[in-house]
């Protein structure tokens, strides 16, 4: 009887003992939830505060969780491209203005990479930034096309090729695709690895073959945006000035401060007979063809802002006369881009035999006319810009190419309108 009760109490003991550990587990369990539970509630709460602070602040809003790969290609200098499994065509390659560098095109190269994933890569530029863009429109030119070979090189698959020029990199490019047209330059290549020249029939077929291409690509947009196409000497061609001529006349004389550049952008660089550079660009020459080039891409579009733009013009922007420019009272809002108020579409280019412009009367005193006249013989798409209204209107000149999206985001719609516009 003793051993039954000693087995008896022995069970009753175990079975307490068990009872107290599934207790202490199930306060484990529950403290383990509690405690989750309060880390999920953190995180909640975490979360609304984040959207809350980017609501507050959109230039944290910019999506950079896109999947792209940026390429690092030295200097500064980079090639953005989307993760797939399909190999670009289209190069797209992407300009700064005077003092800038390529970072200025990384919301515009996202946004391009973003909506044709499958089909550009796009190459923003740093051949020219900082001080090197003091240099003079034909050093940064040639600077550029050694940049663009390169790229291609680097990507034998590539079919196409488009440029997005801001302010003077819009110059910068017309000079450098007058450098990279037409010409073979895998024969030059191989002449300088020390292969044998070819002979003059192979050598006549690889012409024919590179003829009307852009560094053996075919050319579809040039694009410019804030560009002094007219240079920036004539009257009212620099806001800044207030329409002043003392002021213009002085800032002509004191162009030297920007280097070679200031020289090529007011007019103020020729010598020896030689007319200043920029009227050389309106023709073509024995050794650089500036309108072929020009004419070799399906389209040319000219952005220009119509106010508050400090240093670029809206008549030397856009391509046309000062008479010609729209009635300010005639422009209206555009519900999908609210910061466009005219585009104009592409005319019927001019005959050149009707408007043939030669350089040697580069002195007489109406020079915009002059490269005015050359430049429209092509046909041009114009897209006047207006930033009225808005907060970052007095830096309309970077808020329409968005350089930083913390300072320039009202020009997002602007960039959306080229790309949706964009021809692949």
């Amino acid at each position: 009887m003793g051993s039954v009760e000693e087995e008896m109490k022995e069970d009753s003991k175990a079975v307490e003992d068990s009872n107290l550990e599934m207790g202490s587990e199930k306060k484990e369990n529950r403290a383990e939830m509690q405690k989750k539970g309060n880390k999920d509630k953190r995180k909640k709460k975490l979360k609304q505060r984040r959207n809350f602070i980017l609501r507050r602040f959109s230039c944290i809003r910019m999506d950079d969780e896109y999947p792209t790969v940026d390429e690092p290609t030295g200097e500064g200098s980079f090639n953005m491209q989307a993760v797939t499994d399909r190999t670009p065509t289209h190069l797209i390659v992407m300009v700064n203005g005077i003092i800038g560098s390529a970072q200025n095109w990384r919301y515009v190269a996202k946004q391009f990479v973003k909506a044709y994933p499958k089909d550009v890569l796009v190459h923003c530029s740093e051949s020219n930034s900082a001080m090197l863009t003091f240099d003079g429109v034909d050093v940064m030119g040639k600077r550029l096309a050694d940049e663009v070979l390169s790229v291609v090189q680097k990507h034998p698959n590539l079919q196409k090729i488009s440029f997005l020029g801001h302010s003077l990199g819009g110059l910068v490019t017309r000079y450098a695709i007058a450098v990279l047209y037409g010409k073979d330059f895998t024969r030059k290549s191989h002449e300088e690895n020390g292969d044998c020249k070819l002979d003059e029939s192979k050598e006549s077929l690889s012409e024919d073959k590179y003829k009307g291409k852009i560094a053996g690509l075919d050319p579809v947009n040039f694009i410019t945006s804030a560009t002094p196409h007219l240079g920036s000497r004539g009257h009212k061609q620099v806001p800044l000035f207030c329409g002043l001529y003392t002021l213009e006349k002085v800032a002509s004389h004191t162009a030297w401060i920007l280097g070679r550049t200031g020289k090529h952008l007011f007019l103020t660089d020729g010598h020896d007979g030689k007319p200043p550079l920029l009227f050389q660009m309106v023709n073509d020459s024995e050794d650089l063809q500036f309108i072929s080039a020009l004419q070799s891409f399906k389209r040319r579009v000219a952005y220009a802002n119509v106010r508050h733009d400090h240093l670029v013009g809206w008549s030397t922007s856009s391509l046309r006369r000062r008479n010609e420019l729209p009635k300010r009272r005639n422009l209206l809002k555009n519900d999908k881009y609210p910061h466009i108020v005219n585009i104009e579409t592409a005319k019927t280019a001019i005959s050149q035999e009707e408007t043939d412009v030669r350089v040697e009367g580069f002195r007489i005193a109406d020079m915009e006319e002059v490269m005015l006249r050359s430049l429209t013989k092509l046909s041009w798409e114009r897209v006047d810009v207006s930033f009225k209204g808005s907060k970052q209107r007095y830096f309309a000149h970077n808020t329409i190419q968005v350089q930083s999206y913390c300072t320039n985001s009202d020009g997002a719609d602007v960039i959306q309108h080229t790309i949706d516009n964009f021809q692949l």
